[in-house]
């Protein structure tokens, strides 16, 4: 006799987190924000020339599936009934884009990055055509020209991809980021699928309008754009459609915020001025400025928030972007070899409780805030022959805590806020040394939420309060209070102070690399061991003296 399915207290809503390197399925608990279970799989990015980086979208999409498929099969071990999960939110990495076509659901070509910096020569013809005295592609998006947002990736689509362009003369090409691929591809795909995007994911993409809440004729015009491959942009949280197969085929997805919204969210960062930073894959931090529309004169963003409601205000944000945080770990093990694992690097760099004076500036995808610096390339200096692996591992987790330092100063001085605290989350938050070094670094203290899936929480919230699914309260005494860990700076600030000042230093030491050829024009055999960036180290110590980094006598 089968056993009875488990009373669970309040309706279930499920969270889709689609990121870099993994795909997430998460189902929470509305009334307690109590995370049930989750599934998450695994991906690789592809590599196929230096400075290039790419995804499969069809794989991107059938590890979606395969999550929420393994998730369901979870609750059912749990004995709790699926058909208790009322709404589904999306979050997804944001600029990475996607071309497919609208008759048949394929898609045109790989998804180009986030992170790629193929577009470096379409960036710099396009700032040729903006003049001097009028940056209106700034003034309307909040954003730099940057090889980062997506009108530059689709742009370099439309001038080389000749599948991409014979879609677009046919009327068959859909453009959209992660989110709407995804939302297409579970409403329904070339059966009439829904093709939409939420504001927060549209204002990365360097096309939409801030101010009016619009797709801009003037940008796509800039950009030479066609609008009707763009989608319909709705707020962050309505029910755009349904689920149309699989265990949860009927369900609502009601929720969508690109990944770094829905982690301010999920930390509950509703008034102005407060502030988190996301340590993944890369690094973020989002201060929230409310309805003001603030414009940073220290190389920071201004982005939307969020908007959580169709008659909800349009809530924005100051952000401070770093392309490598997580990603420097991984190239240690990946590339160099130095870690089995990436949690490794906590126990080498506990072991070392210094750098040594080894400085590592991971600029392969150039330098972002507050800097955007595409000529920068990653460099590790300061190595003497006592250098050696652990102190490696410690300057890759200082370099994360430095970055953030420059972002937060910058922050203070666009927004007037003096921080007593910063608060934290993504998966690199489980390294104390990291904690308290980003303490000891920014000598104020950092607070970390015990809920570690913030960025799904904040994806559930949005779905769960939708209009017509209601399961969800967003009124502060409904919001379930979340239980903190906090780390105390325990150096001296004058020590700060000196560490951080070297690194400036070795930051300029990095710049002006690359200078007159583009990553287009380069042999990319040269590169083939290093795929996201050079590597430079004075005296090429690192060649000459490899047994003394590997911490062999």
């Amino acid at each position: 006799m089968a056993a009875p399915k488990k009373a669970v207290e309040g309706p279930l809503v499920g969270a889709v987190v689609q990121g870099t390197d993994c795909s997430r399925f998460l189902v929470f608990n509305s009334k307690t924000a109590e995370l049930l279970t989750y599934y998450q799989v695994e991906l690789t990015p592809e590599f196929p020339k230096e400075g290039w980086v790419e995804q499969d979208p069809k794989e991107i999409l059938q590890s979606v599936y395969e999550c929420i498929e393994r998730t369901c099969e979870k609750l059912d071990k749990l004995n709790i009934d699926v058909s208790n999960i009322k709404a589904i939110g999306v979050t997804n990495q944001r600029e990475t884009t996607i071309v497919w076509d609208k008759l048949t659901g394929e898609p045109l070509c790989n998804a180009v990055v986030w992170l790629d910096l193929r577009t470096q020569a379409t960036v710099e013809n396009l700032s040729k055509k903006i003049p001097g005295n009028n940056n209106f592609v700034k003034s309307k998006t909040g954003l730099p020209l940057s090889t980062y947002f997506s009108a530059v990736k689709l742009r370099w689509m439309l001038d080389n991809v000749r599948k991409v362009q014979k879609a677009v003369e046919d009327g068959r090409a859909l453009f959209g980021t992660i989110d709407s691929w995804l939302i297409w591809s579970l409403t329904g795909g070339a059966s009439g699928g829904v093709h939409c995007t939420d504001v927060t994911n549209a204002s990365r993409t360097m096309l939409f309008n801030i101010h009016s809440l619009e797709w801009d004729k003037e940008l796509c015009d800039f950009f030479d754009i066609p609008m009707d491959i763009l989608p319909k942009v709705g707020s962050s949280s309505e029910i755009y459609g349904q689920m149309k197969t699989g265990s949860l085929e009927g369900v609502p997805i009601s929720g969508c915020l690109g990944d770094q919204s829905a982690a301010l969210v999920g930390q509950m960062c509703f008034q102005e001025g407060q502030a988190k930073n996301t340590y993944g894959t890369g690094c973020f931090l989002l201060c929230n400025t409310g309805r003001n529309c603030m414009f940073s004169e220290h190389g920071l963003l201004t982005t939307v928030a969020y908007k959580l409601g169709r008659d909800k205000p349009v809530i924005y944000a100051l952000e401070g972007s770093v392309a490598i945080a997580d990603a420097a770990v991984r190239w240690l093990k990946d590339n160099l070899g130095i870690l089995e694992t990436p949690e490794e690097i906590e126990i080498l760099a506990k072991e070392a409780g210094t750098s040594y004076g080894c400085y590592f500036i991971p600029a392969f995808s150039g330098l972002y805030a507050p800097y955007w610096e595409p000529s920068a390339r990653g460099i590790i200096c300061g190595l003497t022959q006592f250098t050696n692996k652990c102190h490696i591992a410690f300057a890759a987790l200082e370099a994360i805590c430095f970055q953030t330092r420059e972002i937060l100063d910058a922050m203070i001085h666009d927004s007037g806020i003096s921080f007593s605290h910063l608060q934290v989350d993504g998966r690199m938050t489980n390294n104390k040394v990291l904690m308290q070094l980003q303490a000891d670094i920014l000598h104020i203290p950092v607070v970390k939420p015990c809920i570690a899936e913030t960025t799904a929480l904040g994806a559930a919230m949005a779905a769960g309060a939708a209009e017509g699914v209601g399961v969800w309260s967003l009124e502060p005494d409904g919001l379930s209070a979340i239980v903190m860990e906090r780390f105390e700076p325990q150096i001296k600030a004058t020590e700060s102070e000196t560490r951080y000042a070297t690194w400036k230093r070795a930051v300029m030491k990095s710049m002006g690399w690359v200078t007159t050829q583009t990553p287009e024009s380069r042999d990319p055999s040269i590169f083939s061991s290093l795929p996201l960036g050079i590597f430079i180290v004075s005296s090429m110590i690192m060649l000459i003296g490899a047994r003394y980094i590997s911490g062999i006598p």
